[in-house]
């Protein structure tokens, strides 16, 4: 009998380079495969989320998604939203609206739009806030091993589907210089339900972006380390951003990854008329194939 493979597409998310980005492993036709074969899967690829596409449910959608991490299913992220989506356009598959795509994911229907530049964006989810408690102000510094975090904006735990504190420090170059106490910072993010902290410091003018960005992983299904470009949390961040009062335009960019040798870019984008957050970027298929099960 010969064996059963499905398509598989590996794809670079956040960058028009090669390895630059933020993987992502993208299985087509997966209607096919149970709970325990697609976590099977994103185990093997090892990556920080494996996608499958399979039959929507909802008659709005284009397609649907579920997201897996090493450790569990997620119902939304930035990433595999993004860069499923390229993979899917590059099939060959043309939307039922031109230059739009509804996503089926856990979290809902999602929207993405073809931006000006040929790079798509979507439409970032709302995210559930809740503020740091002040005591945990001292704790959160220490976790950090920094005196640059910037408590004139609350930081807040984010949550649109991948939970993230969300913490501003004075600039790009003490976000870059952070090297966090990891048990202590599990213990600070577990307090406002999150499972990492998404990091951001504004780069002097001129510079790189506008922010730079980390975002570093202490468990739960997010797993541990550094997050090499992160959709969820620049959606969440930007969502902050607008309660604090603390955009910087209707538009801004975001570098990340620097510390690990990526150069991930995110666009962000406001559309005050229609009440929504665009978060963007490019995408770059680096492998193309097929899987073969088991």
């Amino acid at each position: 009998m010969p064996a059963q493979t499905v398509r598989f597409k590996q794809v670079d998310v956040f960058t028009a380079v090669p390895f630059k980005g933020n993987p992502l492993a993208v299985v087509f036709d997966a209607d096919g495969l149970d709970d325990t074969q697609m976590q099977g899967i994103a185990r093997w690829t090892n990556l920080s989320e494996t996608t499958f596409l399979v039959k929507p449910t909802e008659p709005a959608a284009d397609y649907r998604v579920r997201i897996f991490t090493t450790h569990g299913e997620l119902p939304f992220a930035g990433h595999p939203t993004l860069g499923t989506a390229h993979a899917l356009r590059e099939s060959g598959y043309q939307p039922k609206v031109p230059g739009k795509l509804i996503q089926q994911c856990g979290a809902g229907l999602v929207e993405l739009s073809e931006q000006q530049d040929g790079a798509w964006a979507f439409a970032a989810p709302p995210s559930r806030v809740t503020p740091l408690p002040e005591e945990l102000y001292g704790t959160l510094t220490a976790a950090l091993r920094s005196d640059a975090v910037d408590f004139s904006a609350t930081p807040c735990g984010m949550d649109n589907g991948a939970p993230w504190l969300t913490v501003r420090v004075n600039s790009a170059a003490a976000c870059l210089a952070i090297q966090a106490d990891a048990a202590l910072l599990a213990r600070v993010v577990e307090a406002v339900g999150a499972h990492g902290i998404a990091v951001y410091g504004p780069h002097e003018t001129n510079g790189p972006a506008t922010f730079e960005v980390r975002c570093l992983m202490v468990g739960g299904n997010l797993g541990v380390g550094e997050d090499p470009v992160t959709g969820s949390a620049n959606a969440a961040l930007a969502q902050l951003l607008s309660a604090q009062q603390r955009r910087p335009g209707l538009s801004y960019t975001v570098r990340q990854g620097t510390v690990i040798g990526r150069a991930g870019q995110v666009s962000v984008r406001y559309d005050d008329t229609a009440g929504k957050t665009w978060i963007g970027g490019s995408a770059v298929t680096v492998v193309d194939g097929t899987f073969r099960l088991p």
